[in-house]
């Protein structure tokens, strides 16, 4: 997939809100309840149909299901693979993304809003990996290809766990090294990578590993190694599905906290283009990236590569004004060209189930604003005619 031959297209970063009386079933699935697994297949198609008819309506161009069956974009894989009987929490992963040491006011408040994610199940590796989700990832599949069957749209992608986040999720108590762990990841989530481009989708890999977790590796000399790891995971992973069919999202987590000790694009950008995926989706609307179109000033972007900027900022609920969305897309066509720019979001709208920062009234306004922004930003780029 290419990112624009005559207008800017818009997509978003993945996770949607769960509708609330889809919810619940979510949540009980994730505990262990499948006791009524008809009732809760019937009830995710119905939820993809309307995540898919919803970004449609809003004038998203390239869209997806809204991970409307998993319970988190990285947790949901401990149902599809062996070797996650161990018990986990996030807490550790909290640590070691957000650097709060300087707020502890802040980090009080956030150790609140936290408790409210102990309803998901989180794990660590405590055996040997193999992938055994075929059925869970068969019926993601359909349930997105009956929902797009009769919506007219640009495209249509399917997010999937990194070898990274998940390992970043769900921590290695089993094999010798984290270079083994990351190694038999990417080799169980070839299955589920493959089968979403077989199914004629872009497959989105969920990459917050190569950016938000900089924090708890001590040193930026620490990190970059990580990120190596990561990256070779990654290709590995994808050595069947091409370039142009799969796009990485980049990100610095999903919340609303002080960022000071975020690490900097310019300082792992040139590791993040090693991986094989042609679409680069990255945090560019929030008030400590925003600046970072600056960065392909001095990096070019390879050919064959695109960027996905996030217009959106999906910590917030409020709706950016379309001249805004236009001002931040037109940066970046300046630097890497026109073509090779795509509107994003910073982030999912429905990262974990239940834990719905922007509401979802707020989320389909920030999606018309974002199609608004777009055609301002074609029209300027391309002419009136991108209309």
């Amino acid at each position: 997939m290419v990112a624009a031959t005559d207008r800017i297209l818009t997509t978003h970063a993945g996770s949607l809100p769960r509708p609330p009386e889809f919810l619940p079933l979510v949540l009980a699935r994730d505990a262990g309840d499948t006791a009524d697994e008809a009732r809760f297949e019937a009830a995710a198609q119905a939820a993809v149909a309307y995540a898919v008819r919803r970004q449609a309506d809003a004038g998203v161009d390239v869209l997806n299901d809204g991970e409307m069956s998993k319970p988190s974009y990285a947790t949901y894989v401990k149902d599809r693979l062996t070797g996650f009987g161990g018990a986990g929490a996030i807490d550790e992963l909290a640590a070691s993304v957000m650097g709060l040491e300087e707020f502890p006011d802040f980090a009080e408040k956030q150790a609140q809003l936290m408790a409210e994610v102990t309803q998901i199940r989180f794990t660590t590796c405590d055996g040997p990996v193999t992938y055994t989700g075929q059925d869970q990832l068969r019926a993601d599949i359909e349930n997105l290809k009956t929902a797009t069957e009769h919506v007219e749209s640009a495209g249509v992608f399917m997010s999937a766990a990194s070898p990274g986040v998940i390992a970043a999720f769900s921590p290695n108590r089993y094999y010798p090294t984290q270079e083994e762990y990351l190694a038999a990841l990417a080799q169980a989530m070839r299955t589920e990578y493959e089968a979403i481009h077989q199914a004629g989708f872009v497959l989105q890999l969920d990459c917050p590993d190569l950016a938000m977790t900089a924090h708890g590796a001590g040193s930026l000399e620490n990190f970059r190694r990580q990120m190596e790891l990561s990256v070779e995971a990654i290709n590995h992973a994808v050595a069947n599905v091409p370039a142009e069919a799969a796009r990485i999202h980049i990100c610095w987590g999903n919340g609303e906290m002080p960022r000071t000790t975020d690490v900097e694009l310019k300082d792992i950008i040139d590791i993040i283009l090693k991986a094989k995926p042609a679409g680069l989706m990255l945090m560019a609307s929030n008030g400590r990236h925003e600046h970072e179109w600056k960065v392909f000033k001095d990096v070019r972007l390879p050919d064959g590569k695109y960027v996905i900027p996030g217009v959106l900022d999906s910590t917030t609920n409020i709706v950016e004004h379309p001249e805004v969305v236009a001002d931040r897309l037109i940066r970046y066509a300046d630097v890497v060209g026109k073509e090779n720019v795509m509107a994003g979001t910073d982030c999912g709208f429905g990262t974990i189930a239940g834990m719905d920062t922007v509401v979802p009234t707020v989320t389909w306004a920030k999606f018309r604003a974002q199609a608004e922004g777009a055609r301002i930003a074609s029209d300027q780029l391309w002419g009136s005619a991108a209309s």
